[in-house]
């Protein structure tokens, strides 16, 4: 008969114990005792092993969104072929192709090179100097062509940035949008394409568009399709699944379009919806860029559910010879406050924007007024700066922009594409071709009542490594003093410069009319400027890019100031934009002049008394690149000298790649960590109590 009860003694007929040796007894309890403890111990150990690895885990998962390492990832390209609507097509198709004015879009490439014909590459390109030429820390895609950028919003602890997108090709056309997402506005994931032109009413393309965020949370989007007849209508959708904080998958209207040209609106002039606003009777409300004849106009339209419809009489606005108004966007400022509102706001203490992109110049204008609501118009404050005819947002290369309000950190934020200044042949050579702004905060500037105050977003400085000051420098007329600050392809720039006071009176006053583009850029002489710093120039200043101001004296005596940037030397390649850029800027009684200068590679970023003027402008140099980039303060002035004060940051590279399936597994490891980082120190108290119950035992058994 098997043996019950293995540990225990054998037992008398009656039931009762053999006595023995208590020594006995006990010295197997011991060892068992002393075996189980020590397994306890191995596998507690192993248990907070493991948990330290999970939490690792976890720890590096959560910083790869903000992570600013170098790596790159190709693009997994993926088919979008026929069956979506998308031709499969290679790039090299399209040499040659008109995109455009045929579809009711202007053309959104850059051929107009003088004497150099658009697809031939020129001497004296090479594979580095392309190489050189994509950006650090600018969204771009892998490839391809990019453009306006669409519905950008905060949704569920993630930025979303979605943009028009050939997928195609490095040229414009076969436009669909693409999407990517961030923590932080610098570091991005690449997602899937969020739309694409597989429906009759956007096979011509999915154009631009907006996210309106409903008082629920949830998102509708409007944008334009150019249907297979090339009318442009506007069309609604919405995620597939609102739970997702990607927004992977979307949704299109089954009624679409829900919006049609008007009677009097030519079918290729009616594009671009806004973010919709809410009216004090409960209505949204959206306005649509057109035109009639030569007039610029921006149509409105009240709506209860984003389906159904009512056109108000009139238009929000309208300017005589500014033809086309594309991408129109409409949102108030704060008087009093230096935060950015929701759309929706309105009040005595709002000032509203309107703000256009001129399809006939390719330059976004702003200008300040008041809305009202009951007819839904609005009235500039200075009709003489009026929309299109007074301020830009950007006197550089900057078109089709997009604010949104960011209600995660209570600002409005701003996009802006930023288009090429070289030649179709490079962009199809490079296999990329755009970029996007570094994203701006947007503030009333209560000092000049007139002007928007422009300026990177703080996340930006994120990226900044090791700096290097200079101050007080004595910049003699005629003179340039070299800035020993290492590379110059990935700068942040910040300075101030002092005038001679006593120069400025003494200076003759003058009744010819300055402006950057005709004043002879940099290197001309003036009794006080050109002054500032050169960027992106090599050594022997072969090549440079002068970023500066020009104090002009009128016969008057009154002093004006304009903030420049002059390519005229930035390249020694013939394909490539030699502008001067540049306008007026305000500046105040007791001010000093101010500039903040963004380099990344072949984009130039400068900002002027606190973003009062910005300048945007593409660089193409052949030898200021790499390591032979340097930077210069400079004074070609005639009667003054300056006193300049610097800093310059070296940047970091922001981490911008696809969104893997490696991305995934990282994130189902990191959400099962999370069992075995909750269960650790449970386990480790349960085992404490167990050894300790067992010690109880054992002192009490002996």
């Amino acid at each position: 008969m098997v043996d019950t009860k293995p540990l225990l003694p054998a037992s008398n007929s009656d039931g009762s114990y053999l006595t023995g040796s208590r020594v006995n007894i006990l010295k197997p309890i011991k060892v068992y005792l002393t075996i189980f403890c020590g397994l306890l111990a191995i596998g507690l150990f192993a248990a907070l092993l493991i948990g330290n690895y999970w939490s690792d885990n976890a720890r590096i998962y959560g910083s790869l969104a903000t992570s600013t390492s170098k790596r790159t990832h190709p693009l997994r390209p993926v088919s979008r072929g026929p069956a979506q609507g998308v031709s499969e097509k290679t790039s090299g198709i399209w040499a040659g192709v008109s995109r455009g004015p045929t579809q009711g879009v202007s053309e959104k490439t850059n051929r107009v090179r003088a004497g150099v014909p658009w697809n031939i590459l020129p001497e004296p390109w090479n594979s580095t100097m392309l190489e050189w030429q994509r950006t650090a820390f600018h969204f771009q895609p892998e490839k391809n062509w990019m453009n306006d950028p669409n519905g950008p919003l905060f949704y569920n602890g993630w930025y979303h940035f979605f943009y028009q997108y050939n997928p195609n090709g490095a040229v414009w056309g076969d436009i669909v949008w693409g999407h990517a997402v961030s923590k932080d506005l610098i570091n991005w994931f690449h997602l899937p394409l969020a739309m694409v032109a597989d429906q009759w009413y956007d096979k011509n393309g999915v154009w631009t568009g907006s996210a309106t965020i409903l008082p629920d949370g949830k998102i509708v989007m409007l944008y334009t399709g150019s249907t297979t007849e090339a009318v442009q209508v506007q069309n609604l959708a919405f995620p597939a699944n609102h739970s997702d904080p990607f927004l992977i998958d979307w949704v299109k209207y089954h009624g679409n379009p829900v919006l049609v040209p008007p009677p009097g609106i030519y079918k290729k002039d009616f594009r671009d919806p806004t973010t919709a606003w809410l009216t004090s009777e409960g209505k949204w409300r959206i306005t649509i860029g057109s035109k009639r004849d030569k007039t610029g106009i921006s149509l409105v339209y009240d709506t209860k559910d984003f389906i159904n419809y009512e056109m108000l009489e009139g238009e929000l606005h309208a300017v005589s010879g500014t033809g086309m108004w594309e991408c129109v966007d409409f949102f108030p400022v704060s008087k009093t406050e230096e935060k950015g509102l929701d759309t929706s706001i309105n009040g005595p203490e709002v000032k509203h924007v309107v703000k256009v992109s001129l399809d006939d110049d390719r330059h976004d204008y702003y200008a300040l007024g008041t809305y009202h609501e009951k007819n839904g118009s609005w009235i500039p404050d200075l009709p003489e700066i009026d929309v299109g005819i007074g301020i830009r947002y950007d006197y550089g290369i900057f078109y089709a922009s997009k604010t949104f309000y960011d209600q995660n950190k209570n600002r409005r934020v701003l996009w802006g594409w930023i288009g090429e200044g070289d030649s179709e042949a490079a962009d199809m050579e490079k296999g990329w071709a755009s970029l996007q702004s570094i994203p701006r905060t947007i503030l009333f500037d209560n000092n000049t009542g007139t002007n928007l105050l422009q300026w990177p977003v703080e996340e930006i400085e994120s990226l900044r490594l090791n700096s290097t000051e200079f101050e007080k420098v004595e910049v003699k007329a005629g003179s340039v003093v070299p800035l020993d600050v290492g590379p110059g392809s990935q700068l942040d720039i910040i300075a101030e410069f002092e005038m001679d006071k006593e120069a400025l009176k003494k200076a003759t006053g003058s009744n010819i009319t300055f402006s950057c583009q005709t004043g002879g850029g940099a290197a001309k002489s003036g009794a006080l400027g050109p002054f500032g710093i050169l960027v992106l120039a090599d050594e022997s200043l072969s090549e440079q890019t002068p970023v500066y101001f020009y104090i002009a004296k009128d016969s008057d005596g009154d002093l004006k100031t304009f903030f420049c940037t002059d390519l005229s030397r930035s390249s020694k390649a013939p394909d490539v934009d030699k502008q001067i850029f540049g306008s007026y800027v305000p500046v105040l009684k007791d001010e000093n002049l101010s500039l903040r200068v963004l380099v990344d590679h072949s984009i130039v970023e400068s900002f002027a008394q606190g973003g009062r003027t910005v300048i945007t402008s593409r660089i193409y140099p052949t030898e200021a690149i790499d390591g032979a980039s340097r930077v210069f303060l400079f004074n070609n002035a005639t009667e003054t000298c300056v006193i300049a004060s610097v800093k310059i940051w070296q940047m970091d590279s922001a981490f911008i790649r696809p969104y893997s399936d490696d991305d995934d597994k990282d994130d189902d490891d990191r959400k099962s960590s999370a069992p075995c980082l909750l269960l650790c120190p449970i386990n480790y108290i349960v085992s404490c109590v167990t050894c300790l119950y067992f010690i109880y035992l054992v002192s009490k058994l002996s």
